[in-house]
């Protein structure tokens, strides 16, 4: 029997130091340099060095070329649920946010592998929506083969998922013989939402005061005993105090506009409005929330909250100054997510910069990474797409995917790979793998 040939691994890293070049291509950096014929960008132990025509390279660097192609930002996903551990919908109770996505991280995802197909770097995974307040999120760094710590975008602050509407009311989703969980109607995910923020508040209040006597015990004197520590309610209270960003599952133009009036009732801010089909109806209200939408592009009719889809959407909010960006909630449609935001080009006529705006700088604002990633600058982390053509166009496909300037996908080399993952499959299907 003939050797069988080896698997595949990623490729090698690039040595710290080391500069790569990227040369030669069309650079849409979606920042106020614009966009670049026969650009370059300069790469260097993760971070971009430097943008423009006509660089130097420097001697020993390692040349990408992208001659006839296009390099942008990587593309962010603000709505995921990949790499996540099967069931991290936690239904048993109406708000759970002690519950952590970044606890049950699956780094063997394959839709991590297929996401940077799609030219995907970043994505926000999600906790499910069956909570008016569910669990924190993890934005995660697709950094493919690495091992779970690895993924956590370490600058990103922290955030949480709420949920409005059917999901929470739970409309379709109690089984026969399930007994009914408050709350059962749209008022009363509200009442839900008052009543833990003011326990929050007289949570935070009882720390506060607990910290102010702690610090007036004169020397020597015995402290007085804390109070007890409750995960739920300090979660609630890092929100009160604007440390914890919000990501709402919402469909409903009225849920939303009670949601905006409760946060601005209690003094924080929504960050987003996840899917948000109905945005476009109250547009100039999230603006002057300072809200931003993730939302379908073509999505609807599902359930009867989304009914009043219209593939206008982004391109309405766009118009009122909301940060829109198009997001998944499917492994399989974040591969494709370019096409979404192309598609926001013909439904609403937005320009091609704001839908390359929908894929990078704006998700990342959600996720409050705008600082290192969302645009091709220097000092911002090296997170690269090079595609096949313009990325809105129906033909294009992505070639080179760069995580902090490492490649994390490279087409050619998975075209070439592909045949000794075929010698392989026989043996793994009987079990003759080991």
């Amino acid at each position: 029997m003939a050797p069988l040939p080896p698997l595949p691994v990623s490729p090698p890293p690039f040595p710290a130091g080391k500069t790569i070049a990227i040369v030669g291509g069309s650079v849409l950096t979606v920042s106020a340099q614009g966009n670049l014929d026969r650009g370059t960008v300069l790469v260097r132990d993760g971070k971009i060095l430097a943008v423009g025509r006509e660089l130097a390279v420097p001697a020993g660097a390692v040349v990408i070329d992208a001659s006839g192609r296009y390099v942008m930002p990587g593309i962010i996903d603000s709505h995921s649920h990949t790499a996540i551990e099967g069931g991290v919908n936690e239904c048993t109770d109406v708000i759970t946010a002690e519950t952590r996505v970044a606890d049950v991280v699956d780094h063997r995802d394959v839709s991590i592998y297929r996401q940077l197909a799609g030219g995907v770097t970043t994505i926000n995974a999600l906790h499910g929506s069956c909570n008016a307040i569910g669990g924190q999120n993890a934005v995660l760094k697709l950094r493919w083969g690495r091992n779970p710590e690895d993924l956590f975008f370490k600058e990103a602050p922290r955030g949480i998922k709420f949920a409005l509407g059917e999901n929470v009311k739970r409309s379709g989703s109690r089984g026969p013989g399930q007994d009914a969980r408050y709350p059962g109607s749209r008022m009363g995910i509200e009442a839900v939402l008052r009543e833990g923020f003011l326990k929050a508040r007289a949570y935070r209040k009882e720390w506060t005061d607990y910290e102010a006597k702690r610090r007036a015990a004169p020397a020597g004197a015995e402290k007085p005993p804390p109070p007890r520590r409750d995960l739920r309610l300090e979660t609630l209270a890092d929100i009160l105090d604007g440390r914890i960003l919000v990501h709402a599952h919402a469909y409903r133009a009225d849920e939303m506009l009670m949601l905006m009036k409760v946060a601005d009732d209690f003094g924080f801010k929504v960050r987003t409005f996840q899917h948000g089909l109905e945005c476009y109806k109250i547009a100039s209200e999230i603006a002057r929330h300072g809200a931003g939408v993730g939302t379908f592009i073509d999505w609807w009719a599902f359930k009867m909250e989304t009914l009043d889809a219209i593939p206008y959407n982004p391109a309405v909010l766009a118009r009122h100054g909301v940060r829109v960006a198009v997001n998944s909630d499917s492994d399989e449609l974040a591969r494709r997510l370019y096409w979404d935001a192309a598609k926001a080009v013909k439904y609403g006529g937005v320009s091609e910069d704001e839908a390359l705006r929908m894929l990078t700088i704006n998700p990342a604002w959600m996720l409050g990474v705008d600082r290192y990633v969302g645009s091709l600058e220097p000092g911002k982390q090296a997170d690269i797409a090079i595609f096949s053509g313009h990325p809105l166009s129906a033909g294009a496909r992505c070639e080179t995917t760069l995580v902090d300037g490492q490649v994390y996908f490279d087409r050619a080399k998975d075209l070439a790979a592909r045949g000794a993952v075929a010698a392989w499959a026989p043996l793994a299907t009987a079990g003759g793998a080991r």
